[in-house]
């Protein structure tokens, strides 16, 4: 797994209490228009995005304005060569349970200083995946 994305409401009182935790600060960046970090502690890493205007949602994906979780991250790095053919690959795989809900189509992204393709998927649950394939 990459990362956890958490969106919170106050990332200041957000990294206080992952701090506490045992995480510490690995990166901090800007995301849009707003604050965000990267942490890392306890075998793992998390995302923490700061909400101007937090409110809740009951869609964490398309909600700018929602405040809890929004997605988990898996590294595919090394792992595939195509992020658009294994999606293709990962629908002919599911299409016995339930067609596979693309919410964000294969793009490429900078995080950080790397680029990523990077796709969203949804789970059995609604709930946001997201896939990252650093490119190099």
């Amino acid at each position: 797994m990459h990362h956890i994305s958490i969106r919170t409401a106050n990332i200041h009182q957000a990294i206080a209490f992952y701090e506490k935790l045992g995480f510490t600060i690995e990166e901090r960046f800007t995301t849009g228009y707003t604050l965000a970090c990267w942490m890392i502690g306890l075998d793992g890493r998390i995302e923490l995005i700061q909400i101007p205007e937090p409110k809740p949602s009951l869609d964490a994906f398309n909600d700018e304005h929602y405040v809890g979780y929004y997605h988990i991250s898996f590294d595919l790095t090394g792992k595939i060569e195509n992020l658009t053919q294994w999606l293709e690959e990962l629908k002919l795989k599911l299409q016995d349970l339930s067609p596979l809900k693309v919410l964000l189509e294969p793009t490429q992204q900078m995080i950080g200083d790397r680029i990523y393709e990077v796709v969203f998927i949804a789970d059995q649950d609604q709930l946001p995946l997201e896939f990252l394939n650093r490119l190099k």
